[in-house]
């Protein structure tokens, strides 16, 4: 079986091709100057690592080696150690707290993200080191995704709660609740609707679970995951900002990198919000969801081997 740096750097290859293949272009045996420079930060903004970031990285770039002679080696080198440090403070794998039980995850973001299959692989981690974990299935509406979710929390051996098609979500996550504290479960996920076809409507819904959970334990929920899907790009910040005026979203899964040429997009939204970033995933299976981490992400971005 692969490993896990071998799996990433598969999902980020078609992130890393156009992103190098560019550096290597403007790179080759040039010194570094204002229109080399400019080069760099158009060739950054196509790989999705947005224009304040871009800028940042080529203002390093020049305080470091500007008039001198570089290689597209040593270039990528430079730009994978600026990436690492803007993304070292957001890699931050979520643990359920050992004092609240259950410690309650809400996982919002719109449909199509991989939200279903997040939950499913972050129960069966769960389960996996013990814990007694519970799945709520809120997303009343979408009879296709409950019954999904509810294949995953088999798998994992998960406590499923659910409710008839178009109940109310709110009600079910209060009924949930009280069920994993009867029992004594050790986490509960809630899945949440994610239709943006009526904005107001969906984040009434959200704010509603939101107090919900409140009045049984004021601490609840404990984090709120918000799951982007990397092939989005850019329109990754918008769904930041859209969930952000609903729920107090505390952090971010980012799908799908294996199927997008847009994987710096993390760095992206990692300069802009600082949120910090639980886990990526590259792939369906149940081991290609795995905890961020800064520095294998940045040299695999940049087609770069392990330090």
């Amino acid at each position: 079986m692969a490993s896990w740096w071998q799996r990433l750097k598969g999902g980020l290859q078609r992130s890393s091709q156009a992103l190098t293949q560019n550096v290597s272009a403007i790179f080759t045996k040039r010194k570094l100057d204002d229109e080399a420079l400019e080069e760099l930060e158009d060739a950054l903004i196509q790989a999705d690592l947005g224009v304040d970031m871009a800028q940042k990285v080529a203002a390093r770039l020049k305080k470091d080696r500007f008039g001198k002679d570089v290689g597209d080696v040593e270039v990528k080198e430079a730009l994978a150690g600026y990436i690492a440090e803007t993304l070292a403070p957001v890699a931050e794998p979520l643990v359920p707290e050992a004092g609240a039980k259950p410690y309650v995850v809400l996982v919002a973001g719109v449909n199509g993200t991989g939200k279903t299959t997040t939950i499913g692989k972050l129960a069966a981690a769960w389960a996996g080191e013990g814990r007694r974990v519970g799945i709520a299935a809120c997303d009343t509406f979408r009879a296709a995704a409950v019954e999904q979710l509810e294949i995953w929390a088999d798998r994992a051996g998960a406590r499923f709660f659910k409710a008839a098609t178009g109940a109310d979500a709110a009600g079910l996550a209060y009924d949930a609740l009280a069920s994993a504290k009867r029992e004594g479960l050790d986490v509960l996920l809630i899945d949440t609707a994610g239709r943006l076809h009526n904005k107001s409507a969906l984040m009434d819904e959200l704010r509603k679970i939101d107090r919900v959970l409140a009045k049984q334990d004021q601490a609840a929920p404990h984090a709120s995951l918000l799951v982007l899907d990397a092939t989005t790009g850019q329109n990754a910040h918008r769904q930041v900002e859209l969930f952000r005026e609903a729920i107090d979203v505390t952090g971010l899964v980012v799908t799908k990198l294996d199927g997008s040429a847009r994987g710096g997009v993390v760095v992206a939204l990692a300069d802009a919000f600082g949120l910090p970033v639980h886990a990526v995933g590259v792939g369906e299976g149940i081991e290609d969801l795995r905890p961020f981490e800064a520095e294998g992400f940045a040299r695999a971005l940049l087609d770069l081997e392990p330090a």
